[in-house]
């Protein structure tokens, strides 16, 4: 099927517009519709694209904006991760693909992966806008991915940092670290040799930094999306989780799913979290058409 990409904006506040790609199949439609965005720190650069191309080619409008603070959406400061912010943000997206001629209102999904599979529970437990549901490889405990990322006896020291970026904040803007790095002597949210790989080379020049705000650290660790996975049904929800997954531990996202009321379905994909991007994407991308296919 022949596909259009175009770039769009669209208001979150009164002085800040977010940036992104609509991808229409072919035909005036009204289509069904998928709205989508990235993980933590990650842009729509980020390996996404294949799958938005492949739900349009499939029949689905599909949205993918980026977040506030980052690639083509405004916002200050920039790279950010708030996620309520993002969440608030994703709810305007709602509205944008409920506004367009091309969508039919009554028909629209929400993929979400990694971060943003959290905020998928987030917005699937309140928003009823929503007709279907797919969280891949989701963020479910900001708490206990936490504690399994940092070694127990930097925790000290990692709790000061944030706690003197707060008093940093009385007189100015927050601070920074790097997003991903392999350097132990330079701070880092992602230390994994393959978050490395996913994210440094994905982005062209001046689209992205490898760089979050400190403060995105402590609202991540505070970040608990799994309680609210029993309040998406009965909002379909499909969870895509890989079974070596370490960055989104493995073992959370199937006790979170368990807890999961119906209508749900759960498909386990080989490999880690980032695999799924690369050698299992068609597989992932497979199952979500299938239950967007089902249920919108």
């Amino acid at each position: 099927m022949s596909i259009s990409k175009v770039d769009i904006s669209f208001r979150a506040d009164a002085d800040i517009l977010l940036g992104g790609w609509l991808f229409l199949p072919e035909g005036h439609g009204p289509h069904p519709a998928i709205t989508m965005c990235a993980g933590f720190g990650g842009t729509i650069h980020h390996g996404l694209e294949p799958f938005a191309v492949a739900f349009a080619e499939a029949g689905f409008a599909t949205l993918l904006h980026d977040h506030r603070g980052f690639g083509s959406s405004g916002g200050q400061p920039r790279q950010d991760v708030d996620p309520w912010r993002q969440i608030a943000d994703w709810r305007r997206a709602i509205s944008f693909l409920e506004s367009r001629p091309e969508v039919d209102a009554m028909r629209i999904g929400l993929w979400g992966t990694s971060y943003s599979g959290g905020h998928a529970l987030m917005l699937g437990a309140s928003d009823r806008r929503l007709k279907a549901i797919v969280a891949q490889v989701p963020t479910i405990s900001g708490y206990e991915q936490g504690l399994r990322r940092i070694p127990a006896d930097q925790l000290s020291a990692v709790d000061e940092a944030l706690a003197q970026d707060d008093r940093n904040q009385l007189d100015g803007e927050p601070g920074y670290q790097a997003l991903v790095g392999a350097d132990p002597a330079v701070p880092a949210a992602f230390r994994s040799q393959e978050a490395i790989d996913f994210m440094l080379p994905a982005v062209p020049d001046g689209v992205w930094e490898n760089m979050v705000t400190l403060r995105s650290s402590r609202l991540a660790r505070m970040y608990e999306p799994g309680a609210f996975v029993s309040r998406v049904s009965p909002t379909p929800l499909m969870f895509i989780v890989a079974r070596e997954d370490r960055t989104t531990p493995t073992d959370l996202a199937l006790a979170a799913y368990e807890r999961a009321l119906e209508p749900k379905r759960l498909v386990l994909v080989p490999g880690s979290h980032f695999g799924i991007y690369l050698t299992q994407r068609d597989v992932a991308i497979a199952a979500a058409v299938e239950w967007f296919h089902e249920h919108l």
